[in-house]
């Protein structure tokens, strides 16, 4: 059903309307107006970070305060300060080569902004899924307005404040509403619209995009593997995978969201992962460091595909069970031979349940990672070479940590972006700027223009030269 009223409608097209009127009067930013951009932003996350991380926490019915401020508000701060660093450079000319056919010339690309940039942002992580692309489209020159999810409505609010203190709405503006909101906010012609999300949704996403053909960056998800080496030990396996799933409560789009294992180390893996949970989160009901399920609608869902795997005859190690459920979280949980119909087996998964899957040979765990769609991350925990050189050279992924988890997304030199299901283009960092920028192509004619030569009427010299340069190695 949509709810949004005709007022509320007008008003979101007012404000692109006065974002793009803004654009075309000012032109494009020089570099110390967008520093002065960045540094609001930075200031907005500096001075208000402790109460970003409260709202959050009251959206989620807890929140762990500590992972807002590692995973969401830090890596937001080190994309400012690596933007300010570099874009200087980013922002130069870059020259390329002129084919002596048109010598004398240069020629050059110029990365200019493309002007307002739409912004959709998740729930599971509003903070660093906000602010890493504002930074990105404000190093680029743009203007923004990000749509904020309404399942974090306490943060959605005082994101829209905030911006609103630091920002004209002519430059950057925060549109909050639900469904229909954001569906609106979709078809508004963006110059580059930006959506981190389901897959379901992307795909409505890119058909609302489509009327305008507005460019869209999707990060999108899926079903990240981890391939366990042989040689690798368990208990640092178990580690790695620990943190990388049960940070957020896996609620995390790169989280890892199944494990292939050699056979004969299932069951101690299994055991060890969950003996680091129990490290990591010494209770889980009760525990303000472990993350609730966002909605009741989120945890009846995993609970439920739990229990149809248990019913099924897979084995399920889980911590604190009871206690999460009570506190509407839940507990940490492995599940050994869930079956293939299941919904754990056929979905990113999206909390803190992690199936294992035995594989007898490394061929067997590639043929199950390529048998699905390719995902945003992929984990490897290998140290033979061989065995990270099979896996990396045999699929495709997103991204890739090798001998560890999540690890890759929080560098800021290098792209974060899906491929096929699991997204289209990338960000962050350069990648980022050049994302929401176009890259104008420049050539200069030289003292000579060599067209003046091999223009008709076409003659003995266009014979000449045109006979040289097909023949010219």
């Amino acid at each position: 059903m949509n709810d949004m009223t005709p007022a509320a409608r007008d008003e979101i097209a007012a404000t692109f309307g006065r974002q793009r009127d803004a654009w075309n009067r000012a032109g494009i930013p020089d570099r110390q107006a967008r520093l002065a951009s960045l540094a609001r932003v930075e200031r907005i996350l500096t001075e208000h970070r402790a109460a970003m991380a409260a709202a959050i926490s009251a959206d989620f019915g807890n929140r762990a305060i500590p992972e807002t401020m590692l995973l969401e508000v830090l890596p937001s701060l080190n994309a400012i300060r690596h933007a300010r660093r570099h874009l200087r450079s980013w922002m130069r000319p870059e020259r390329r080569h002129v084919a002596l056919t048109f010598q004398p010339a240069s020629a050059w690309v110029q990365y200019q902004p493309l002007g307002v940039i739409g912004i959709v942002v998740p729930w599971n992580y509003p903070v660093m899924l906000a602010f890493s692309p504002l930074v990105d489209a404000l190093a680029a020159g743009n203007r923004a307005m990000i749509k904020p999810s309404e399942l974090t409505p306490r943060f959605s609010a005082l994101l829209q404040t905030l911006i609103g203190e630091a920002f004209p709405p002519d430059e950057v503006a925060v549109v909050t509403g639900g469904p229909d909101v954001a569906e609106a906010f979709c078809r508004l012609p963006f110059d580059h619209l930006l959506f981190t999300g389901s897959t379901n949704v992307g795909r409505k996403v890119m058909l609302a995009a489509a009327e305008n053909l507005t460019p869209v960056t999707l990060e999108l998800g899926g079903k990240s593997p981890v391939v366990v080496g042989a040689d690798y030990p368990v208990a640092r396996a178990a580690r790695d995978i620990a943190f990388g799933k049960f940070i957020n409560a896996g609620q995390t789009c790169i989280a890892p969201d199944y494990v292939l294992a050699p056979r004969a180390q299932v069951d101690a893996l299994a055991e060890a992962i969950i003996t680091e949970a129990r490290r990591m989160f010494p209770t889980a009901g009760s525990n303000v460091d472990y993350t609730a399920m966002v909605t009741e609608r989120h945890r009846r869902r995993l609970a439920d595909a739990i229990a149809a795997a248990q019913a099924a005859g897979a084995r399920v190690l889980s911590h604190d069970a009871e206690a999460a459920t009570a506190a509407g979280k839940i507990g940490p949980t492995v599940v050994i031979d869930a079956p293939r119909d299941n919904l754990l087996m056929r979905e990113e998964i999206f909390g803190p349940v992690l199936p294992i899957i035995p594989y007898d040979t490394l061929d067997q765990a590639i043929a199950e990672i390529n048998g699905r769609d390719r995902p945003l991350a992929l984990y490897c925990l290998s140290r033979d070479d061989a065995t990270t050189e099979t896996v990396m050279s045999r699929t495709i992924s997103g991204g890739v940590t090798l001998n560890g988890t999540l690890l890759h997304v929080a560098q800021d030199d290098l792209p974060f972006g899906g491929v096929g299901a699991s997204g289209i283009g990338s960000y962050h960092g350069r990648d980022g700027f050049r994302r929401l920028s176009h890259a104008r192509a420049v050539h200069k004619v030289g003292f000579i223009n060599p067209l003046d030569l091999l223009a008709p009427p076409y003659g003995k010299l266009y014979q000449l030269a045109t006979k040289f340069l097909i023949a010219r190695r």
